[in-house]
């Protein structure tokens, strides 16, 4: 789900919120009851949060995979 930013007109409150793709924004300010503007925001790209992030885990190029099967080939060639 994308995060939208909204701003109070009246008394400028700024706050994100988490909402559906198809949902309606938001209108009325939570903290004063003003009317809410919707913020264009700049996008983000994707955040992994948490362990098991590695490296390893995504697909290397062929200069990589041959760099490393190229160390298994020199011993194989001797």
């Amino acid at each position: 789900m994308p995060t939208y930013e909204y701003e109070c007109n009246r008394c400028g409150n700024r706050f994100e919120k988490f909402q559906g793709i198809k949902d309606k924004p938001l209108k009325v300010c939570p903290k004063c009851g003003g009317k809410l503007k919707r913020l264009i925001g700049l996008g983000a790209g994707v955040i992994f949060k948490g362990s098991g992030f590695y490296h390893t885990d995504y697909k290397m190029n062929n200069k990589e995979n041959s760099k490393k099967s190229g160390d298994k080939d020199t011993v194989n060639n001797k």
